[in-house]
């Protein structure tokens, strides 16, 4: 990864739409998303890929009349993702959690399984009834998810652009998210820029002695 050539990029505002991603490089992108960390694999998620220009324009129409601008960027993006976090987090989903932690083996010794899984009930006990912030705490584990996947979008040559940009509510009931026990959290733009229309501009970042402190 050329970290001198991302750290002096901005974001692509504007798509290529006669450019689309490799189903290869998409396969890719979508395994790495799934395999991004959340903290004690909570995993509260699902991801809706809009790949079809059906797909594109339910989203485009119904993000909001403030928001219309992002239209453009979603249509003409090769892919959107929407990321939806869980909107509360039963007891059927802990539990399926745990099923397939032990299908896949995460610890062989059925003691070390059954202590990870009261640790994991303790600490989402003191998120929901301690801390009172359990549904933002698992948005923080959706950004990390769209953090992470920018930069393995990078790594793969495509452009990748967040966008909050929309009214929740409309695009929940558009794709019927809510039904499902998510709602949306973010959007992500994929694709390749307009070479027409891509900033060349210096980014803007505050200096190092204004943003680090060394103890």
């Amino acid at each position: 990864m050329n970290l001198d050539k991302l750290m002096n990029k901005h974001l692509t505002r504007y798509f290529d739409p006669s450019k689309t991603i490799p189903e290869e490089t998409l396969q890719q992108l979508l395994k790495f998303l799934r395999s991004t960390p959340s903290s004690v694999n909570v995993q509260p998620n699902h991801f809706y890929v809009l790949a079809t220009p059906e797909g594109k324009e339910r989203l485009a129409d119904n993000l909001g009349e403030r928001f219309r601008d992002n239209a453009e960027k979603i249509l003409n993006a090769s892919h959107t993702i929407i990321l939806t976090t869980r909107a509360d987090l039963p007891d059927t989903h802990l539990e399926a959690v745990f099923a397939k932690e032990r299908a896949d083996g995460r610890f062989p010794d059925p003691s070390k399984q059954g202590l990870w899984e009261s640790m994991t009930r303790d600490f989402l006990n003191l998120r929901n009834y301690g801390y009172k912030d359990l549904n933002h705490w698992m948005e923080k584990q959706t950004y990390m998810a769209v953090g992470l996947t920018m930069m393995a979008a990078a790594e793969l040559g495509v452009e990748a652009t967040p966008l909050e940009g929309f009214d929740p509510t409309s695009v929940d009931k558009a794709f019927k998210i809510r039904e499902s026990g998510h709602t949306t959290t973010v959007l992500l733009a994929l694709g390749y820029p307009d070479p027409e229309r891509v900033y060349t501009t210096p980014i803007s970042r505050f200096d190092a002695d204004q943003l680090f402190t060394f103890i």
